[in-house]
């Protein structure tokens, strides 16, 4: 017989997600169904939660206590870049290997970093902007009309002005 477990123990599972998109209830089972919650409750849950970052692969943090699923979004750097783009949603199933080109502002930059700082293992911001900027080289942005990496070395050298926290 299994042992009974706590009502009021909260339970922390983190899931990626391709949000938008109803997923398969075979993937989620095997981490729900023992707490007690359906998993076809929880991907509908999910996709509800999701439906801002259509098309993008994020992170959901689900806190379960009592056999209820509280969800939680938490999107990636590539997630909040494609975002400050504002690209129309893709669907990942008809268009492969899409390219993303544009311009954003180092503002939107900065905010990026403040978002992502706190899961960020960069003791200033300095360095969580540096990432981000990485992040917008990867995807293929430019970030006020200069490639990303020239952004970086300036920072290094100390001619680009940014907040300190």
């Amino acid at each position: 017989m299994l042992p009974k477990f706590d009502l009021n123990e909260i339970k922390i599972a983190h899931l990626k997600y391709t949000s938008g998109e109803v997923r398969a209830t075979s993937a989620l089972a095997p981490k729900i169904s023992p707490l007690g919650l359906s998993p076809k409750k929880v991907s509908d849950d999910i996709t509800k939660a999701t439906g801002d970052w259509k098309g993008l692969r994020i992170i959901v943090k689900l806190t379960i206590q009592n056999r209820q699923a509280q969800i939680e979004v938490a999107p990636s750097a590539f997630a909040l870049i494609i975002e400050a783009l504002k690209e129309p949603p893709k669907d990942r199933k008809k268009q492969k290997n899409i390219k993303h080109s544009g311009n954003i502002t180092f503002d939107e930059i900065v905010d990026t970093a403040r978002q992502m700082w706190h899961r960020s293992l960069a003791r200033e911001l300095s360095g969580t902007i540096k990432a981000i900027l990485g992040t917008a080289q990867s995807v293929g942005c430019d970030v006020d009309g200069r490639h990303p990496y020239d952004i970086i070395d300036d920072i290094n050298s100390g001619v680009v002005e940014y907040p300190a926290s």
